[in-house]
Protein backbone atom coordinates (compact mmCIF):
# COMPACT_ATOMS: atom_id res chain seq x y z
CA UNK A 1 0.00 0.00 0.00
CA UNK A 2 1.25 3.31 -0.69
CA UNK A 3 2.13 5.86 1.67
CA UNK A 4 -0.88 8.09 0.16
CA UNK A 5 -3.26 5.47 0.36
CA UNK A 6 -2.76 4.51 3.93
CA UNK A 7 -3.33 8.27 4.85
CA UNK A 8 -6.67 8.25 2.88
CA UNK A 9 -7.29 4.97 4.82
CA UNK A 10 -6.22 6.80 8.39
CA UNK A 11 -8.34 10.06 7.10
CA UNK A 12 -11.56 7.56 6.16
CA UNK A 13 -11.13 6.04 9.76
CA UNK A 14 -11.13 9.82 11.75
CA UNK A 15 -13.64 11.10 9.92
CA UNK A 16 -15.67 8.04 10.38
CA UNK A 17 -15.43 7.64 13.74
CA UNK A 18 -15.92 11.68 14.12
CA UNK A 19 -19.37 11.53 14.75
CA UNK A 20 -19.26 9.46 18.14
CA UNK A 21 -17.51 11.70 20.37
CA UNK A 22 -20.04 14.04 18.88
CA UNK A 23 -22.75 11.85 20.34
CA UNK A 24 -20.88 11.18 23.42
CA UNK A 25 -19.89 14.56 24.50
CA UNK A 26 -23.57 16.12 23.61
CA UNK A 27 -24.98 13.48 26.08
CA UNK A 28 -23.02 15.48 29.20
CA UNK A 29 -22.55 19.14 27.49
CA UNK A 30 -24.58 21.22 25.26
CA UNK A 31 -24.48 20.19 21.69
CA UNK A 32 -23.58 24.09 20.48
CA UNK A 33 -21.00 24.73 23.03
CA UNK A 34 -19.25 21.32 22.51
CA UNK A 35 -18.98 22.49 18.76
CA UNK A 36 -18.13 25.95 20.12
CA UNK A 37 -15.16 24.37 22.21
CA UNK A 38 -14.19 22.68 19.29
CA UNK A 39 -13.96 25.56 17.16
CA UNK A 40 -12.64 27.67 18.54
CA UNK A 41 -9.48 25.97 20.06
CA UNK A 42 -9.00 24.21 16.34
CA UNK A 43 -9.20 27.79 14.87
CA UNK A 44 -6.19 28.45 17.17
CA UNK A 45 -4.02 26.12 16.67
CA UNK A 46 -4.82 26.22 12.88
CA UNK A 47 -3.72 29.81 12.84
CA UNK A 48 -0.24 29.18 15.30
CA UNK A 49 0.33 26.25 12.52
CA UNK A 50 0.28 28.37 9.72
CA UNK A 51 2.41 30.71 12.03
CA UNK A 52 3.68 33.93 9.68
CA UNK A 53 1.45 33.08 6.89
CA UNK A 54 -1.59 33.75 9.51
CA UNK A 55 -1.76 37.62 8.86
CA UNK A 56 -1.68 36.79 5.16
CA UNK A 57 -5.47 38.28 4.40
CA UNK A 58 -5.85 40.39 1.80
CA UNK A 59 -7.72 43.72 3.19
CA UNK A 60 -10.64 43.39 0.64
CA UNK A 61 -10.94 39.50 1.50
CA UNK A 62 -12.23 40.01 5.04
CA UNK A 63 -15.51 40.43 4.29
CA UNK A 64 -16.34 37.35 2.63
CA UNK A 65 -14.25 35.43 4.95
CA UNK A 66 -16.06 36.20 7.90
CA UNK A 67 -19.87 35.66 6.02
CA UNK A 68 -18.25 31.82 4.94
CA UNK A 69 -17.09 31.32 8.64
CA UNK A 70 -20.19 31.71 9.50
CA UNK A 71 -21.91 30.08 7.02
CA UNK A 72 -19.50 26.52 6.75
CA UNK A 73 -18.41 26.16 10.40
CA UNK A 74 -21.26 28.76 12.75
CA UNK A 75 -24.31 28.11 11.16
CA UNK A 76 -23.77 24.50 9.76
CA UNK A 77 -21.72 22.87 12.71
CA UNK A 78 -24.41 24.51 15.60
CA UNK A 79 -27.47 22.45 13.69
CA UNK A 80 -25.31 19.54 12.65
CA UNK A 81 -24.00 19.24 16.25
CA UNK A 82 -27.43 19.67 17.43
CA UNK A 83 -29.29 17.31 15.01
CA UNK A 84 -26.89 14.48 15.70
CA UNK A 85 -27.66 14.75 19.59
CA UNK A 86 -30.68 13.43 18.99
CA UNK A 87 -30.53 11.62 15.51
CA UNK A 88 -28.56 8.09 15.05
CA UNK A 89 -24.85 8.98 14.06
CA UNK A 90 -24.74 6.77 11.38
CA UNK A 91 -27.89 8.34 9.56
CA UNK A 92 -26.44 12.08 10.10
CA UNK A 93 -22.98 10.91 8.29
CA UNK A 94 -24.98 9.61 6.02
CA UNK A 95 -27.52 12.63 5.67
CA UNK A 96 -24.38 14.87 5.80
CA UNK A 97 -21.40 13.61 3.60
CA UNK A 98 -23.44 12.08 0.58
CA UNK A 99 -25.81 15.29 0.06
CA UNK A 100 -22.65 17.29 0.25
CA UNK A 101 -22.32 16.87 -3.93
CA UNK A 102 -26.22 17.57 -4.78
CA UNK A 103 -26.35 20.41 -2.73
CA UNK A 104 -22.66 21.85 -4.06
CA UNK A 105 -24.35 20.90 -7.46
CA UNK A 106 -27.33 23.05 -6.63
CA UNK A 107 -25.31 26.37 -4.77
CA UNK A 108 -23.37 26.57 -7.98
CA UNK A 109 -26.29 26.98 -9.96
CA UNK A 110 -28.08 29.37 -7.58
CA UNK A 111 -24.81 31.32 -6.99
CA UNK A 112 -22.28 30.93 -9.80
CA UNK A 113 -24.77 30.18 -12.64
CA UNK A 114 -23.51 26.82 -13.13
CA UNK A 115 -25.42 24.80 -15.78
CA UNK A 116 -27.55 21.65 -14.20
CA UNK A 117 -27.10 19.10 -16.95
CA UNK A 118 -29.63 16.17 -16.87
CA UNK A 119 -26.99 13.60 -15.49
CA UNK A 120 -27.04 16.79 -12.18
CA UNK A 121 -30.51 16.57 -12.77
CA UNK A 122 -31.14 12.63 -12.00
CA UNK A 123 -28.57 13.17 -8.96
CA UNK A 124 -30.50 15.14 -7.64
CA UNK A 125 -33.76 13.31 -8.15
CA UNK A 126 -32.21 10.17 -7.03
CA UNK A 127 -31.20 11.84 -3.77
CA UNK A 128 -34.38 13.31 -2.96
CA UNK A 129 -35.61 9.96 -3.46
CA UNK A 130 -32.76 8.53 -0.92
CA UNK A 131 -33.59 10.65 1.78
CA UNK A 132 -37.15 10.17 1.65
CA UNK A 133 -35.95 6.23 2.30
CA UNK A 134 -33.93 7.91 5.38
CA UNK A 135 -37.07 9.84 7.07
CA UNK A 136 -39.55 7.17 5.96
CA UNK A 137 -39.38 4.71 9.05
CA UNK A 138 -39.40 8.29 11.37
CA UNK A 139 -42.36 9.72 9.39
CA UNK A 140 -43.90 6.64 10.52
CA UNK A 141 -43.19 6.02 13.94
CA UNK A 142 -41.26 3.09 12.85
CA UNK A 143 -37.23 2.77 14.42
CA UNK A 144 -37.39 6.42 16.07
CA UNK A 145 -39.81 4.68 18.51
CA UNK A 146 -36.72 2.03 19.05
CA UNK A 147 -34.61 4.55 19.20
CA UNK A 148 -36.36 6.18 21.89
CA UNK A 149 -35.86 10.33 20.76
CA UNK A 150 -38.77 11.30 19.05
CA UNK A 151 -36.80 14.46 17.70
CA UNK A 152 -34.40 12.09 15.41
CA UNK A 153 -36.83 13.66 12.78
CA UNK A 154 -35.81 17.20 13.04
CA UNK A 155 -32.32 16.03 14.05
CA UNK A 156 -31.81 14.56 10.58
CA UNK A 157 -33.46 17.53 8.67
CA UNK A 158 -31.03 19.80 11.01
CA UNK A 159 -28.30 17.93 10.08
CA UNK A 160 -29.34 18.32 6.06
CA UNK A 161 -29.76 22.03 6.73
CA UNK A 162 -26.35 22.45 8.25
CA UNK A 163 -24.89 20.97 5.32
CA UNK A 164 -26.59 23.23 2.97
CA UNK A 165 -25.17 26.24 4.65
CA UNK A 166 -21.74 24.37 4.16
CA UNK A 167 -21.96 24.04 0.97
CA UNK A 168 -23.47 27.58 0.30
CA UNK A 169 -20.29 28.70 2.33
CA UNK A 170 -17.88 26.39 0.34
CA UNK A 171 -18.92 27.67 -2.86
CA UNK A 172 -19.17 31.81 -1.71
CA UNK A 173 -15.28 30.97 -0.40
CA UNK A 174 -13.93 30.07 -3.68
CA UNK A 175 -13.03 33.94 -5.12
CA UNK A 176 -11.10 34.23 -2.21
CA UNK A 177 -9.60 30.60 -1.74
CA UNK A 178 -6.50 31.59 -4.24
CA UNK A 179 -5.63 35.02 -2.61
CA UNK A 180 -4.35 33.94 0.59
CA UNK A 181 -2.48 30.30 1.56
CA UNK A 182 -5.05 27.38 2.36
CA UNK A 183 -4.22 27.11 5.95
CA UNK A 184 -4.72 30.79 6.64
CA UNK A 185 -8.11 30.52 4.77
CA UNK A 186 -8.95 27.48 7.00
CA UNK A 187 -7.41 28.44 10.63
CA UNK A 188 -9.30 32.10 10.06
CA UNK A 189 -12.79 30.03 9.25
CA UNK A 190 -12.19 27.64 11.63
CA UNK A 191 -11.78 30.23 14.84
CA UNK A 192 -14.23 32.69 13.35
CA UNK A 193 -16.69 29.84 12.98
CA UNK A 194 -16.01 29.05 17.01
CA UNK A 195 -16.59 32.61 18.28
CA UNK A 196 -20.05 32.02 16.40
CA UNK A 197 -20.56 29.04 17.92
CA UNK A 198 -19.74 30.84 21.04
CA UNK A 199 -22.39 33.53 20.76
CA UNK A 200 -24.81 30.93 19.65
CA UNK A 201 -24.56 28.66 22.92
CA UNK A 202 -24.57 32.01 24.77
CA UNK A 203 -27.82 32.78 23.35
CA UNK A 204 -29.57 29.84 22.89
CA UNK A 205 -27.91 27.28 25.54
CA UNK A 206 -28.50 27.05 29.46
CA UNK A 207 -24.25 26.87 29.57
CA UNK A 208 -23.32 26.69 33.27
CA UNK A 209 -19.97 26.43 35.40
CA UNK A 210 -20.86 22.47 35.59
CA UNK A 211 -20.87 22.64 31.47
CA UNK A 212 -17.04 24.24 31.62
CA UNK A 213 -15.57 21.89 34.05
CA UNK A 214 -17.06 18.72 32.17
CA UNK A 215 -15.19 20.14 29.01
CA UNK A 216 -11.82 19.06 31.06
CA UNK A 217 -13.95 15.31 32.45
CA UNK A 218 -14.31 11.72 31.38
CA UNK A 219 -15.84 11.23 28.94
CA UNK A 220 -16.37 15.22 27.24
CA UNK A 221 -12.62 16.23 27.40
CA UNK A 222 -11.24 12.78 25.07
CA UNK A 223 -14.69 13.37 23.00
CA UNK A 224 -13.14 17.44 22.44
CA UNK A 225 -9.78 16.13 21.80
CA UNK A 226 -10.44 13.48 19.34
CA UNK A 227 -12.42 16.24 17.71
CA UNK A 228 -9.82 18.67 17.33
CA UNK A 229 -6.73 16.56 16.61
CA UNK A 230 -8.17 14.35 14.93
CA UNK A 231 -11.29 15.69 12.90
CA UNK A 232 -9.91 19.05 12.40
CA UNK A 233 -6.19 18.95 12.32
CA UNK A 234 -5.23 15.42 11.15
CA UNK A 235 -8.38 14.94 9.01
CA UNK A 236 -7.81 18.70 7.43
CA UNK A 237 -3.68 17.91 6.70
CA UNK A 238 -4.61 14.64 5.15
CA UNK A 239 -7.18 15.80 3.27
CA UNK A 240 -4.66 18.47 2.01
CA UNK A 241 -2.28 16.21 1.00
CA UNK A 242 -3.98 14.13 -1.08
CA UNK A 243 -5.85 17.16 -2.87
CA UNK A 244 -2.27 17.90 -3.79
CA UNK A 245 -1.32 14.49 -4.71
CA UNK A 246 -4.55 12.93 -5.86
CA UNK A 247 -7.12 15.73 -6.90
CA UNK A 248 -10.13 16.63 -5.89
CA UNK A 249 -12.01 13.71 -7.19
CA UNK A 250 -10.33 10.57 -5.81
CA UNK A 251 -9.36 12.52 -2.45
CA UNK A 252 -13.42 12.90 -2.01
CA UNK A 253 -14.07 9.82 -2.23
CA UNK A 254 -13.68 9.45 1.39
CA UNK A 255 -17.31 9.88 1.29
CA UNK A 256 -18.37 6.89 0.34
CA UNK A 257 -16.30 5.22 3.09
CA UNK A 258 -16.47 7.19 6.46
CA UNK A 259 -20.35 7.13 6.56
CA UNK A 260 -20.24 3.54 6.81
CA UNK A 261 -17.89 3.29 9.35
CA UNK A 262 -19.96 5.74 11.00
CA UNK A 263 -22.77 3.42 10.99
CA UNK A 264 -21.19 0.30 11.78
CA UNK A 265 -19.22 2.32 15.14
CA UNK A 266 -22.81 3.89 15.57
CA UNK A 267 -24.26 0.42 15.79
CA UNK A 268 -21.76 -1.55 17.58
CA UNK A 269 -21.33 0.97 20.29
CA UNK A 270 -24.90 2.70 20.54
CA UNK A 271 -26.67 0.10 19.63
CA UNK A 272 -28.12 2.41 17.29
CA UNK A 273 -31.19 0.80 14.39
CA UNK A 274 -30.02 0.49 11.10
CA UNK A 275 -32.91 -1.12 8.62
CA UNK A 276 -33.87 -2.20 5.03
CA UNK A 277 -35.70 1.59 4.90
CA UNK A 278 -32.33 3.07 6.06
CA UNK A 279 -29.91 1.07 3.72
CA UNK A 280 -32.36 1.44 0.34
CA UNK A 281 -31.72 5.20 1.38
CA UNK A 282 -28.18 5.02 1.59
CA UNK A 283 -27.81 3.42 -1.03
CA UNK A 284 -29.09 5.54 -3.28
CA UNK A 285 -28.41 8.84 -1.83
CA UNK A 286 -24.59 7.31 -2.32
CA UNK A 287 -25.53 6.42 -6.12
CA UNK A 288 -26.47 10.33 -6.43
CA UNK A 289 -23.28 11.72 -5.27
CA UNK A 290 -21.47 9.37 -7.13
CA UNK A 291 -23.14 10.28 -10.02
CA UNK A 292 -23.06 14.32 -9.20
CA UNK A 293 -19.23 13.67 -8.69
CA UNK A 294 -18.61 12.09 -11.97
CA UNK A 295 -15.82 13.71 -13.53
Amino acid sequence: MSRNAALFAVMCLVWGLTWLPVKVGSMHVPPVFLAAARFSIAGLLMLLWAGRDAPKVPVDAWPRLIGTALLLNTANYTLLFWGTKHAPTGLAAIVNFATIPIYTVLASRAIEGVRIDGRKLVAIALGTVGLGFLFATRALGGLSATQGDPMEMIGLAAVAAGTLFYCVGAVLSRPIAGTMPTLTLAGWQTLIGGIGLTAVTLALEPVGLADIRALASWPVLPAVLFLIVGGSLMGFTIYMRLLRDWGAFRAGLYAFVSPAIAVAVGVVALSEPFGWSEAVGALLMFGAAAIALKR
